[in-house]
């Protein structure tokens, strides 16, 4: 049904008699020639049918519409002088018609494809259509390549591609599962997999050595523009490893992505303690686009006269003060717009924001007055102020005001009136030596997973064990992560006893990897990186659905499929399930 795709058509082929196929984009009547852009996967070629050629081709174009599937055979020529199109590879040349086959005609379409302003939920319902602009194509055409950059840089360092099971076991790894009725176990479920973490560990114990998947993930939680509920990560794990092994395999991995699809990047990044990231940026994934960088002056309010103040500064080891320094602030914003920035720290938690303004004559704003000349100076030098700088403080409790203060940070970076982002730019950062464990409610949880080799077990405080983990964070958004595992038995029913996992439970929910541990299990670790989220900043996407052929909604719908939906009874039935009726008030 081709000769040709319509990029391959170019000046070298004038005066050929070609054939192409796709979707009419536009068509126009000049009131004898009628002109056709016709687009295939990728690219617009220009048909011209002049009834003086054929008035056949002529009259049957005076019935075609946009989106209509045609099959056209001219000769190529050029264009005229001056009606040359040079945002287009074909707009040098042009198709004079003499063979147009209508292969489909096409209903009015339901929203302008080239429209970007287009309710998502129309976009997403007919998201076939939507799949059809070149933006929706050059998006999957660099997915794909990425895909195919993946498997062959793992390929060239040995790994060897496995697949892990869909359906499996649930077991707890931080959210909800997606549950999957047994029709012949009546009563009992399988899960879809949160990751392949524990296959994957299994198949080290195999002896399998270096292990890759593309794989698919599911996770029932809360949806976010970067979350779905079913999404893919490249997922690796290699034995007979440390943290440096990883994570150089993990940079070439990146560093071969992004240069075989033309992005300049360092072929190693920089790298942060947890710790560093969180007291300095308020959030375990800092966007290294933009300074903006908190300073801990605690010690200095302890002294000032104001009782609010000194009492936080009197417990340092749960309380912070920081500082927030903003070049130029007192120029570009007005004592009001500052005022107003209170209110949005206060939507999280923030009791209040204060702030002071560097001067000529020093540092003025509300609060100097109850602070010695000696400690203004202090944190003039402290922060680093320079005339015309505005400094932001936020006190209180030690992780509220890291959120906060780290939430305040991105939203100065991106005010209008600062504009810090460089939106071309690709930030790479490790974060290092994430804590083991933290505490809510009194109940303690493995802040990455249980499976995570600590550091040490000798500890004071069970918050102040770390582990052998690291994310990757790009441009302020955590591509991924991993860690060193656990291999050896001993030290995970530790891990599972500080995580108030019974032995009884252990074995229910992980006897087949305890079991596995007793048979040699090699050292090993890895990491895993979101396809989706990766695809989204290599593209500048504002939500992974963009980089997803068929995503689901924010409510974890399919608006294109109707899913989920009702099934009859005699599913049901199979299943050994039966749905029970919410009374209503």
């Amino acid at each position: 049904m081709r000769t040709h795709y319509c990029a391959q058509v170019n000046e070298e082929n004038i005066d050929e008699i070609i054939t192409v196929s796709g979707w009419v984009n536009s068509r126009r009547d000049h009131g004898g020639l009628i002109f056709i852009d016709l687009k295939d996967k990728d690219e617009v070629v220009q048909l011209v049918c002049d009834p003086a050629d054929s008035a056949e081709v002529h009259k049957l174009a005076e019935d075609v519409r946009d989106q209509f599937v045609l099959i056209a055979t001219g000769k190529v020529r050029a264009r005229g002088e001056g009606l040359e199109n040079p945002k287009l590879k074909t707009g040098k040349i042009e198709i004079v018609v003499d063979n147009l086959i209508i292969e489909n005609r096409s209903k009015p379409m339901p929203f302008d494809l080239n429209d970007d302003k287009v309710n998502e939920e129309i976009k997403l319902k007919y998201r076939y259509l939507e799949l059809r602009t070149k933006k929706s194509y050059d998006i999957f055409k660099l997915r794909s390549k990425v895909t195919m950059a993946t498997r062959n840089t793992l390929d060239e360092l040995d790994f060897l591609e496995v697949e892990t099971p869909i359906i499996t076991k649930s077991t707890p790894e931080g959210a909800r599962d997606y549950l999957v009725p047994s029709r012949v176990h009546g009563g009992e479920f399988y899960a879809l997999p949160q990751s392949p973490q524990l296959f994957k560990q299994l198949l080290m114990v195999g002896g399998f050595d270096r292990y890759f998947q593309i794989a698919k993930c599911f996770r029932d939680e809360d949806l976010r523009a970067d979350r779905q509920p079913e999404f893919t990560q490249i997922d690796v794990e290699m034995s007979f490893c440390n943290q440096e092994d990883v994570i150089k395999v993990a940079e070439k991995l990146i560093y071969d992505i992004f240069t075989k699809c033309d992005f300049d990047i360092p072929s190693t990044f920089k790298r942060m303690t947890y710790h560093d990231a969180m007291e300095n940026y308020g959030t375990d994934k800092p966007d290294m686009r933009y300074d903006l960088k908190m300073v801990d002056v605690i010690d200095i309010f302890e002294r000032c006269d104001n009782e609010i103040f000194s009492s936080i500064a009197s417990t340092p080891k749960k309380n912070r003060i920081k500082a927030l320094k903003v070049p130029n602030g007192d120029k570009i914003f007005s004592k009001r717009e500052m005022k107003r920035f209170e209110e949005y720290v206060r939507k999280f938690g923030a009791s209040g924001l204060g702030y002071f303004q560097m001067k000529e004559d020093g540092l003025k704003g509300p609060l100097t007055k109850f602070f010695s000349q000696d400690d203004l100076d202090a944190i003039i030098e402290r922060c680093e102020l320079e005339i015309g700088d505005a400094v932001f403080f936020g006190a209180g409790e030690k992780k509220r005001v890291l959120d906060y203060m780290g939430r305040f940070r991105i939203f100065l970076a991106e005010h209008e009136k600062l504009n810090l982002i460089d939106n071309s730019k690709f930030e790479f950062l490790w974060v290092m030596d994430f804590p083991m464990f933290e505490v809510e409610d009194g109940k303690v949880k493995a802040l990455h997973h249980p499976f995570t080799m600590p550091k040490s077990l000798d500890y004071e405080d069970i918050e102040d064990i770390s582990s052998i983990a690291y994310d990757i964070v790009l441009n302020g958004t955590e591509l991924g992560g991993g860690s060193i595992r656990i291999h050896k038995e001993d030290i995970q029913e530790e891990i599972f006893r500080l995580l108030g996992i019974g032995e009884e439970e252990a074995n229910d929910k992980f006897g087949f990897l305890l079991d596995a541990l007793k048979f040699g299990a090699p050292p090993h670790g890895g990491f895993a990186l979101g396809l989706d989220r990766l695809i989204m900043l290599m593209t500048g996407s504002s939500s992974i659905r963009e980089v997803i052929a068929f995503p689901k909604t924010q409510k974890a719908q399919c608006l294109l499929t109707q899913a989920p939906s009702v099934v009859d009874n005699e599913q049901l039935k199979d299943l050994s399930l039966r749905i029970r009726q919410t009374p209503t008030a």
